[in-house]
């Protein structure tokens, strides 16, 4: 089920892309819905499940997260948030961006691994959505040929579900699973900051994404309520 969800939400993004081409503006309401429901998942379920544990110095573990996507940021210029562009005279695959995407998927799965956490699933399928559209989109404008775009979009679409794998095969990532989790915690709360709070263009009020925004906060209450 895990790994389908997984799957599927690259896939359904790759079949957005190809049956409706949306615009820059969905695709960043999109975001936005996504980056309110994973703060509100990381607020309302992860903190209070690590912080519940008293396992010692969580928090800095969760500011170890906060540094690793920055890290990884530095290489992907900000694609986990929308920000990924093409540029006249880019030829071929930017290896940094798609490992350091490749990287942020893989350390999204390893939690998933661990227990049944149905909650962290979705959020992690909802952020998938946009990011397959934005790094779909991005492959085309490379011109790279249409065996390598798909070859690289079922890299990336692989990437979690082998986190997910590996953490149910090796026992360190069940004896450390509140510090995992403390830094994907780190790593969330810093992507879903930058997609909501980043500065809009003139910084004018966008009612739309204000909207999207509370859409996103609401689904992820609900969704938090039906699960206790």
């Amino acid at each position: 089920m895990n790994i389908a969800a997984l799957l599927l939400s690259v896939i359904l993004g790759v079949v957005l892309v190809i049956i409706f081409k949306p615009a820059t503006k969905s695709i960043q309401l999109f975001l936005s819905f996504s980056g309110a429901y994973l703060l509100s998942i990381t607020v309302l379920h992860l903190l209070p499940e690590v912080f519940e544990s008293q396992q010692e110095n969580v928090g800095i573990y969760i500011l170890i997260g906060i540094i690793l996507q920055s890290v990884l940021e530095f290489f992907s210029k900000g694609a986990e948030h929308g920000h990924i562009h093409i540029h006249p005279y880019t030829k071929g695959l930017p290896w940094l961006l798609f490992i350091s995407l490749g990287l942020h998927a893989f350390f999204e799965g390893i939690p998933l691994g661990t227990e049944n956490n149905s909650l962290l699933l979705w959020a992690i399928v909802i952020h998938k959505i946009p990011i397959a559209i934005i790094l779909y989109i991005f492959l085309l404008n490379a011109e790279l040929q249409k065996k390598q775009v798909y070859f690289f979009i079922l890299l990336f679409a692989l990437m979690s579900p082998l986190g997910l794998l590996l953490s149910k095969e090796i026992l360190f990532f069940n004896n450390y699973h509140i510090e995992i989790t403390g830094i994907i915690i780190g790593v969330f709360l810093h992507i879903s900051t930058a997609i909501l709070f980043e500065s809009t263009q003139n910084h004018q009020f966008n009612s739309r994404k204000f909207i999207a925004v509370l859409v996103g906060f609401a689904v992820a209450f609900l969704s938090t309520q039906f699960a206790h």
